[in-house]
């Protein structure tokens, strides 16, 4: 033997190794020596991870090098003809023919591997056990994922603490879906986030599954992420990358070192660590072994509960014709039953079913998806572009139901007459999922329609209505032929006449309490519930438009402050009632899911100036779901008891493109609270039926009933930020009003986007200070920058510390609608 090699015994293999002096880590002089011995203490928990998964390599022969100098890296995927008899394998059928990999099982095996410098592991989603024998090839149709996989990367301007905050936005979509998510410092530059599946479903089907979530989350926050794999997409961005759930795709093995210049590892990490994420930093194998020897693995619950997690993988691949075939029996019905969904014509096809169910209505169908998209309409479709009709969404119907007609027999689901009231094709202007859509259809020329081409335009409304879902109930509207004016075809009334103002709003909003859903629910029959939106509170009084006026509406906040001039759109309400009132509501902006966003909220929120407002309003328009009715002309409503107000409500506002009336819930509190969440809205409105209006107090009489807690707190602080953040901060430090002065309640540093950063930055900079307002821990006074507490901001929050801190608070945004005095422990 050379003196340079040593013969060694691992778990009874006789394995030679070589160069142990050599430098693998030049920049830490971490040598070959060094990385065995990590890998060979990191076995059992590596191991865990990798057992019957095949695993690929790189391989630095020469060391991973410097920056100046890097070294040269090879990717290995199959293993050589010299290896060893006794190291498992498994062979994986390709399309160029099968390929052998190594099995990653035991400390022999990475011993061996790391001996040919294969400094980074990688393996796949899925096992090669689950769908196959013990032996034999594996074919691309045998491998279903026991876990799925997100990869945060951070583009330029972007870094590690970026990639935390993703990580919490798919946490949150990750265990609505009822999977736990466990998190990983890459080791490189960014995050893995992992969920356990339980290996019912293929690749292909996890892979679009987390596609369409990160998609979702590039919609609603486009500051911040990216889902496209173009790289000139990524700079200022966060990339998810959902490809590496594809088959075909490894991703780097938890506990592997990297390849990087330093010898860090990729890391599990509990969510406690990632809740302070400014001082979060990618570690190296020492302190790796140090956390083991101390937290044990993080990762184990993963190992543990892959392919056996409560959420059904299969579950989560949706047949959109799933639920039209729950509704019927093929036995009684002669409806098309087809046992799955095909793929559309080149021409998109159409239908409008005449109706006579137990109500007569009209069946609205699109082609979209390789399934017809339905809505049903109480009134058929509009004929004048001057009134909008209800069109509540129903079941996707197969596309064999646009030339079904026939008779669904008594007792059965839409039990009665069938006819095809007009048929087509359809061009396709506009289809935003869930949101809007925009359709040109040309009908028959017998046809209901009346022979000509029609336009139409679906939008939802994200409220309740005859249907007991919000998704479902949407209003169509047909188009006008001939173009008119940008502001005849939105429908907005953006100016009042120079005759006509309204009154100043002298009446403060009745505030809810805190409730209970328990003690609600023992007395349910008390109450009424709506859906509580996510908001800013305004009450408006409106001089109704007469033919000679446009009428006109003045908006003020919940502390008295004129927001007319912000919301300009919302002077239509002066064009839904025909009497002069004051009306009690929410404003809202919506989110790329037709749900409030108070984020978007934000970027319309202290705008004044004329130009400023229409520039952002073209992005973000705002719309008030009005719920209460507290004067109609001169006759006042306050101790008319709620019940009768929100009737009063309903007959005397009509719904518009801005102005909309939602109904009080139909059914039980926890069928409420149930559709809150599924809507993803903050909870639920629980209102006394018999509960007078009392102007500017909280009552036990109107009550908040929460998914997760908010508060008010003052903004007394914050602290520099780096990287992608240095021209902004990183946390702000918070506080309340306590009895003996202000009380510190601990920083935020998520929830901001580039819009928020940037405006409350400035908004810092302005109340500037030299001391602290509050007594603030050494810990959280580092670097802090100190501001007079006039800013009212609302976070979401877990919990209270025993030290009266907020436990994982979320910034959610401004309350310029509130005092600060107003904001106490």
């Amino acid at each position: 033997m050379s003196r340079n090699e040593q013969k060694i015994s691992v778990e009874g293999h006789q394995l030679t190794l070589s160069n142990l002096e050599k430098v693998f880590y030049p920049e830490t002089g971490t040598t070959k020596a060094e990385v065995l011995d990590y890998y060979a203490r990191i076995a059992p928990y590596l191991i865990r991870h990798t057992h019957d998964r095949i695993v690929t390599r790189k391989r630095w022969v020469d060391g991973v090098g410097t920056p100046d100098n890097p070294g040269k890296v090879f990717f290995e995927k199959g293993l050589p003809d010299y290896v060893p008899d006794w190291l498992p394998s498994r062979t994986i059928e390709h399309s160029n023919g099968p390929k052998q990999y190594p099995l990653l099982q035991d400390q022999a095996t990475i011993t061996y591997l790391v001996q040919l410098a294969a400094l980074e592991l990688h393996i796949p989603q899925w096992q090669v056990g689950s769908h196959s024998s013990d032996t034999g090839t594996i074919s691309s149709d045998e491998r279903y994922p026991d876990r799925m996989v997100f990869d945060l990367d951070p583009g330029e301007g972007r870094k590690l603490s970026d990639c935390i905050e993703v990580a919490h936005l798919i946490r949150e979509l990750l265990n609505g879906m009822g999977l736990d998510a466990y998190p990983l410092t890459s080791g490189s530059k960014g995050v893995h986030l992992y969920a356990p599946l339980d290996g019912s479903a293929t690749s292909q089907q996890i892979s679009d599954v987390a596609h369409e979530l990160a998609r979702s989350l590039e919609s609603d926050h486009p500051e911040l992420i990216v889902s496209a794999m173009k790289k000139s997409l990524r700079k200022n961005k966060v990339f998810i990358d959902w490809s590496q759930n594809s088959a075909a795709k490894t991703t780097i093995a938890p506990y592997s070192l990297r390849g990087t210049f330093t010898p860090t590892v990729a890391t599990p990490r509990t969510w406690d660590e990632f809740d302070r994420p400014e001082d979060v930093e990618q570690l190296r194998f020492e302190e790796v072994l140090e956390r083991v020897e101390d937290l044990g693995d993080l990762l184990e619950p993963l190992a543990q509960s892959a392919g056996q997690a409560d959420t059904s993988a299969a579950e989560m691949v949706e047949d959109p014709l799933e639920l039209y075939r729950s509704k019927r029996d093929p036995k009684r019905t002669s409806e098309p039953m087809p046992t799955s969904h095909t793929t559309g014509s080149q021409q998109l096809s159409f239908v409008i079913q005449e109706h006579h169910a137990s109500t007569l209505h009209w069946d609205f169908r699109l082609e979209h998806d390789g399934v017809l998209a339905s809505w049903a309409l109480p009134k058929g479709p509009p004929t004048s572009p001057k009134q909008n009709r209800l069109a509540v969404q129903t079941e996707d119907h197969p596309l064999e139901y646009g030339t079904f007609e026939g008779i669904i027999p008594k007792g059965e689901y839409g039990g009665g007459e069938v006819t095809i009231w007009d048929t087509g094709i359809y061009e396709l202007e506009k289809w935003r999922q869930g949101q809007e859509i925009i359709a040109t259809l040309h009908g028959q020329p017998d046809g209901g329609l009346g022979g000509g081409i029609k336009k139409f335009a679906l939008f939802n409304t994200g409220t309740s209505g005859p249907n007991k879902d919000p998704e479902k109930n949407w209003m169509i509207h047909l188009m006008e032929e001939t173009k008119g004016s940008s502001s005849e075809q939105d429908g907005s009334q953006t100016t009042s006449s120079q005759d006509t103002k309204a009154d100043p709003v002298d009446i403060a909003p009745m505030l809810a309490s805190i409730g209970n859903v328990a003690s609600v629910r023992r007395q349910a029959d008390d109450w009424a519930f709506e859906m509580k939106w996510d908001g800013i509170r305004a009450i408006a009084m409106v001089v109704a438009a007469t033919k000679d006026s446009p009428g006109a509406v003045t908006l003020t906040s919940r502390n008295g402050k004129d927001m007319t001039a912000t919301y300009p759109e919302l002077a239509e309400l002066a064009q839904c009632v025909e009497v002069d009132c004051v009306v009690d509501g929410e404003i809202v902006a919506m989110g790329s899911s037709s749900r409030p966003d108070f984020g978007r909220l934000q970027r319309r929120m202290g705008l004044t100036k004329a130009r400023d407002v229409e520039h952002e309003r073209a992005k973000t328009p705002v719309y008030l779901m009005t719920f209460d009715l507290l004067r109609v002309q001169d006759e006042s409503l306050l101790r008319t008891p709620y019940t009768q107000r929100r009737q009063r409500l309903l007959d005397s506002v009509t719904e518009s493109q801005h102005i909309y009336v939602p109904q009080a819930f139909d059914g039980t509190l926890d069928e409420a609270m149930d559709s809150s969440r599924d809507l993803q809205l903050e909870g639920v409105m629980a209102k006394q039926h018999g509960s007078v209006y009392q102007p500017g107090h909280r009552t036990k009489t109107w009550l908040k009933l929460k998914h997760t807690s908010t508060r008010d707190v003052l903004v007394v602080g914050w602290r520099a930020g780096s990287g992608g953040r240095s021209d902004t901060f990183s946390s702000l430090l918070l506080a309340a009003h306590g009895d003996d002065g202000l009380v510190y309640m601990g920083r935020v540093g998520t929830g901001f986007d580039e819009h928020q950063l940037h405006t409350l930055s400035t908004k810092l900079n302005s109340l500037s200070r030299k001391t602290p307002p509050v007594e603030v821990p050494t810990a959280d006074r580092r670097d802090a920058n100190w501001v007079r507490p006039n800013l009212v901001g609302e976070v979401r929050f877990t919990g209270i510390t025993e030290a009266g801190r907020l436990r994982h608070p979320v910034w959610r945004g401004l309350r310029a609608d509130i005092d600060p005095d107003e904001v106490t422990i």
